[in-house]
């Protein structure tokens, strides 16, 4: 007698996903390829990620394990894949089942993410039900981060639970064969968000009529405040010339440059250098503001945008809003480019309430484009540039926030506070961290009340509860002092300001601390160990201290701001400690007011309120007063940015300048004085700014060198760490890479976090929180 055939035995397992999971189509994809496989089951979301459990033949679920990982969505970042075997039960087809959990999440959403092809081939198509919706968007693009008001991740906990589905669009939702099955945010004319144009005068128009009449509003020389994914814009024409003087105006920007939306990277190549990486950088999910060097005379932009600057910050449209503002093919003409810049007065944070703009936006423009979908995390645009082929962060924010950064330690629970300017925060806990979108400068109260809600928001969605508080020891910080004031019983941690910065490239590298680098900070102020201003610094450091091995000759900071704010007293400050005189003909002196002079000769002399510095962004304020590039600083940093501007119209300069050397008490210090002498001479005889610019640079380099090679003798160290937002400057970073590298350096520079003071918390929770320190 035969017997009869057994079925095939089956298996089910439990498997729990970590990561990027939540808001990039996660589920949809789990139930496709668990169709595909033929398992039965479930998936959910949960505060911790994805969980699933799926039940057929072993090799199926076998296969399902690995390719969860391996095949998951774009948008995904998987960290994990736990699986293991529970009891089958016997069921047949596979479902998306409610969430659950709640507080208490590991799991993040990803950021906000540009528009894709597919919704942007749909928002042109005249036949397609989305024709022309600002609010279009699938499981592969659109908002999220800015949008989620808690986990786990759906409608409901969005600011979208406030726009019902229509038939439609819940038909696209739960079909799983569907570019939309699961998307959070989908919604169509008759369902989503509804744009309003509200001008002073006039009667308000909606929808459609509201985005159309913007654009025509905007040809015409208008300035609008336009809603965006994290914040309002302050939106015009960028070929207008009187338009961008009177945004310039109006939000008294002074000469800080402004950000332009190109409508592709052809046509940013039309206004600068756009090689292979730029426009990789530029067409990224991430679209930031990539900062590219400027064509000389580059058609249909004002020159207003960003004068005497050698960049140009430019992106791509990453909203379906800003492609209508561009113009869709068959559109009337209007403007090709536009100025994009943050929705407040310069010093406020970015505006994000609609009630709020209204006012706080009336002195600054014609009209306002918004919508009713609230915005519940402000997160402005992140800004990128090149530097020797690679992306160097400059402001990491939208697009990129709250992406994780891994640790190559662990650290216990733990909140670095960063520092005052350039401000963003980082919550840490095992061997991850989560930054902060940038918060902006710590200097008024509206931007330490968003502060607070910032650090209550990513601590709701990482599930971090700090033990301790990490800060700069700069004692008059304001991030400092909220960190001691919300202490409630925790440890405060201080960190040396360019300790910190270097253990952020060390972090970002996955460097353990076993052994220490030579740290290149180069920044223009920080609080020293030994109360002076510290900012030109080689230090010997890992995470648990430092040894000062180099520094710039100490000079006076006459006046502190008042000397960063015009640079001709900080170059009048390093002739006098320099023992040079101020001929009446030099740019420097000549700037300086008549009365000012012996005033400014008196404080130096007797040293009222000048304290020491070593800043090297100092020098470079120096030098570019010095050479006659600028004398006055409307923004941070103008000096130097006009100082490398000039250095790059002078290809071949001849021999760099030197800086002296000695030792002080074992500290390698470099003496600016020769190189200020040089100038000085270079200057009588009439060598261009531009030469002098660039001779200055190449001896910044070649003292990077040598205090590494001098380094690298004493110690045996061959890894350099540069540093600090003087490494904002492409020109110097890339010929000091070159150097190094050249000889036998092994060089840590920022790639996922910057150099300037935007990447101190990172720093400063290693250094604070690591288990064991």
């Amino acid at each position: 007698m035969t017997a009869a055939p057994q079925a095939p035995a089956v298996e089910r397992r439990l498997v729990r996903v970590g990561g990027i999971v939540q808001g990039v189509g996660f589920r949809p994809f789990v139930h496709s390829l668990a169709a595909e496989l033929r398992l039965a089951g479930h998936v959910t979301n949960t505060g911790e990620g994805v969980l699933a459990e799926v039940e057929g033949l072993p090799d199926a679920v076998e296969a399902f394990c690995r390719r969860i990982a391996d095949d998951a969505p774009p948008l995904a970042r998987v960290a994990s894949v736990l699986h293991e075997p529970i009891e089958a039960t016997g069921a047949d087809g596979f479902a998306i089942v409610p969430s659950t959990g709640g507080g208490g999440s590991r799991t993040l959403i990803p950021p906000d993410t540009a528009t894709c092809a597919d919704c942007l081939a749909e928002l042109a198509d005249p036949a397609d039900r989305r024709h022309r919706h600002p609010f279009i968007t699938c499981t592969n693009c659109g908002p999220r981060f800015t949008i989620v008001t808690a986990l786990p991740y759906d409608r409901a906990a969005t600011t979208m639970a406030g726009f019902p589905m229509c038939t439609d669009c819940e038909r696209e939702y739960t079909d799983p064969s569907d570019r939309r099955f699961h998307a959070q945010p989908i919604c169509c004319h008759a369902c989503g968000p509804e744009l309003s144009l509200t001008v002073p005068g006039r009667a308000g128009l909606r929808g459609a009529a509201a985005s159309e009449d913007a654009r025509r509003l905007l040809a015409e020389g208008a300035v609008l405040a336009v809603k965006g994914l994290g914040g309002y814009h302050l939106v015009c024409d960028a070929g207008s010339a009187a338009a961008v003087a009177e945004l310039r105006r109006r939000k008294r920007r002074g000469d800080k440059p402004f950000a332009v939306m190109a409508g592709s990277a052809t046509e940013a190549a039309a206004l600068a250098r756009v090689g292979e990486a730029e426009r990789a950088a530029l067409e990224s999910a991430a679209r930031p503001i990539v900062l590219l060097r400027r064509r000389p005379g580059a058609p249909g932009i004002a020159e207003g945008v960003a004068p005497r600057c050698p960049d140009l910050g430019v992106m791509l449209p990453y909203t379906p809003l800003h492609r209508l503002l561009l113009g869709l093919p068959g559109d009337p003409d209007g403007p090709r480019m536009l100025v994009m810049t943050s929705g407040n007065l310069s010093g406020e944070p970015i505006v994000t309430d609609d009630a709020e703009a209204l006012d706080r936006l009336a002195p600054l423009v014609d009209g306002w484009l918004a919508h009713d979908r609230p915005i519940h995390v402000p997160c402005d645009d992140s800004v990128v540039r090149v530097v020797d082929g690679e992306v160097l962060p400059v402001r990491r924010s939208r697009g990129y926030a709250p992406l994780p950064v891994p640790l190559p330690v662990d650290v216990r629970p733990v909140l670095a506070v960063g520092g005052d300017l350039k401000n963003t925060f980082a919550l840490a806990e095992g061997r991850t961290a989560w930054p902060s979108g940038h918060v902006g400068d710590m200097d008024d109260l509206a931007t330490l009340a968003g502060f607070g809600r910032a650090v209550a928001q990513l601590a709701a969605v990482t599930g971090v509860r700090p033990e301790l508080l990490a800060a700069d020891r700069h004692p008059r910080y304001r991030s400092a002092q909220w960190a001691r004031r919300q202490a409630r019983g925790r440890e405060v941690h201080t960190v040396q300001h360019h300790h910190a910065h270097i253990a952020s490239a060390m972090a970002e590298h996955g460097l353990d601390g076993t052994g220490r680098v030579i740290g290149i900070a180069f920044d223009g102020t920080g609080y020293g160990e030994d109360g002076t201003v510290w900012g030109g610094e080689v230090l010997l450091a890992d995470y648990d201290g430092f040894d000062r091995f180099g520094r710039l000759g100490h000079v006076p900071l006459p006046g502190g701001d008042a000397a960063v704010e015009r640079p001709y007293r900080m170059a009048l400050a390093h002739l006098y400690a320099a023992g040079l005189p101020w001929e009446p003909g030099l740019p420097c002196t000549a700037a300086c007011p008549a009365d000012e002079l012996p005033v400014l000769r008196q404080q130096l002399a007797r040293g009222l309120n000048c304290v020491p510095t070593s800043s090297m962004g100092r020098l470079f304020d120096a030098v570019s007063s010095l050479a006659g590039v600028c004398h006055r600083a409307g923004y941070e940093a103008q000096a130097a940015v006009e100082l490398e501007a000039a250095a790059l119209d002078a290809e071949d300069s001849g021999e760099p300048y030197a800086f002296g050397m000695r030792d002080e008490a074992g500290v390698s210090v470099a003496d600016p004085g020769p190189v200020l002498a040089a100038v000085v001479a270079d200057l009588a005889a009439g060598v261009r700014a531009a030469v002098v610019a660039r001779r200055f640079h190449g001896a910044v380099a070649a003292l990077v060198e040598r205090w590494c090679l001098a380094a690298r003798e004493r110690t045996g160290l061959g890894t350099a760490a540069l540093t600090g937002g003087v490494f904002g400057n492409a020109l110097l970073t890339e010929e000091c890479l070159h150097r190094l590298r050249a000889a036998g350096f092994t060089v840590l520079r920022h790639r996922l976090v910057p150099p300037n003071d935007g990447g101190l918390a990172l720093g400063q929770l290693v250094v604070a929180g690591r288990t064991g320190s």
